[in-house]
């Protein structure tokens, strides 16, 4: 299993700022109290740290989330805590996500200082040459590392994942397998998406699962916030490099690097932190990287999660564009994720899953249309609002936790 307080001995990404651009932060939410930057919603129609849907808010919490409670015993650690989470809110609910039109996003977030940018969505208007394409551009010339989700439909990568320069994240199961959900192609490495826990501000207990490279999209993000915090010397490119050098196939024996479903290998954040890798190329390994061949339109898929419910995903009319992210809700502990619950840390010991838990009523969370897949687990808050003492939070075994110990 891996420790990630040894990684936050090496590095917290304390200095870096990621940018997600997303439906918004919830920056009220106790696992995310003073992470979250002023920003800019390009929605008009609220703040940035208005989340009507979660999906944001759960990205930042896999990124920068800190706990809350005594010590910080109870809730979600990302892996980044000291990272500060720049929000960028470009829809507020699936019908105002418009096809490339969040290219200004893009922009902004380079001119706060943003050194990463997580993009845990899929849109085709993304495409070389458009106007987003040409903003994720401007970034990467502007030293910017931007990660982006290869997509949930077993297809090719989508865009912008496929855009050359850009990290593509594909997601493995809790067997560190390839996730067979996740599109295939140009991928660049792998991360866990399968059972993932995420603060969600629209749900009961203020926490949800989920499945999908919407999660594993933004650990990358976070393994990026480290890295870049701790060598600030190096270039985006350079920090990519060692984020490719230092991943590996676990679990995957045979598989030969670029492998079209796990590209590089699976990230290890430890490894990737200590290990002596030269600088290289400032331009980075990625800079040849030819775009995609992808002509996925984007269409809505389905995400499972593991009590075998079905999760829709995020389409717009247009069909154009998709959120990648299915979740129910949970607070659990996935150390391997490099996800921590601080309460299992310190020895505690609370009421996992078990039968005959609560559904919340159809129609809230993610995705905002039924049915929603949530799954409540025993110790969730009954009504809206936050666990709010430590203790009190769900903690199922964790379902990553019987793989052989591995390095990163």
């Amino acid at each position: 299993m891996y420790d990630a307080e040894k990684v936050w001995r090496t590095s917290e990404g304390a200095g870096v700022t990621v940018a997600v651009i997303d439906s918004g932060v919830d920056a009220s939410h106790p696992d995310l109290a003073g992470q979250v930057l002023p920003g800019k919603d390009f929605t008009g129609e609220g703040s940035p740290h208005q989340d009507n849907d979660g999906h944001g808010t759960g990205m930042a919490s896999l990124i920068a989330g800190h706990g809350h409670g005594a010590n910080d015993s109870s809730g979600v650690m990302g892996l980044a805590p000291k990272a500060k989470v720049l929000p960028v809110r470009i829809w507020s609910t699936k019908d105002t996500l418009k096809p490339g039109n969040w290219a200004e996003g893009v922009r902004y977030a380079v001119e706060q200082g943003a050194s990463v940018i997580n993009l845990s969505l899929n849109d085709s208007a993304a495409y070389p040459g458009s106007k987003v394409a040409k903003a994720i551009e401007y970034a990467q010339a502007n030293d910017v590392v931007v990660v982006a989700g290869t997509g949930n439909d077993a297809g090719t990568v989508n865009y912008p994942a496929a855009l050359p320069g850009v990290v593509a994240v594909s997601a493995v199961d809790r067997g560190l397998n390839f996730w067979s959900k996740s599109n295939t192609g140009n991928v660049t490495v792998a991360a866990p998406g399968v059972e993932t826990p995420q603060a969600d501000p629209t749900s009961r207990s203020g926490y949800v699962v989920a499945d999908g490279t919407s999660g594993s999209t933004a650990y990358i993000s976070a393994i990026v916030a480290l890295l870049r915090s701790k060598y600030p010397d190096l270039s985006a490119g350079q920090i990519i490099n060692r984020l490719i050098k230092s991943a590996a196939f676990v679990n995957n024996e045979g598989k030969k690097a670029p492998d079209k479903q796990l590209g590089y290998g699976i990230a290890r954040p430890g490894t990737a932190l200590t290990m002596d890798i030269p600088a290289g190329p400032k331009e980075g390994p990625l800079a040849q990287s030819s775009p995609s061949t992808s002509t996925n339109s984007g269409a809505a898929s389905e995400d499972s999660d593991s009590t075998g419910q079905t999760k829709e995903e995020n389409s717009s009319p247009s069909g154009s564009i998709f959120l990648i992210a299915g979740i129910a809700a949970v607070v659990i502990i996935i150390a391997v994720l490099f996800v921590v619950i601080r309460s299992r840390r310190n020895g505690r010991n609370g009421g996992g899953p078990g039968p005959g838990g609560g559904i919340p009523p159809q129609g809230t969370g993610y995705p905002p249309q039924p049915p929603t897949g949530h799954q409540a687990y025993p110790n969730s808050a009954p009504n809206q609002g936050y666990p709010a003492a430590p203790g009190q939070s769900p903690q199922p075994p964790n379902p990553y936790a019987q793989q052989p110990p591995h390095q990163g």
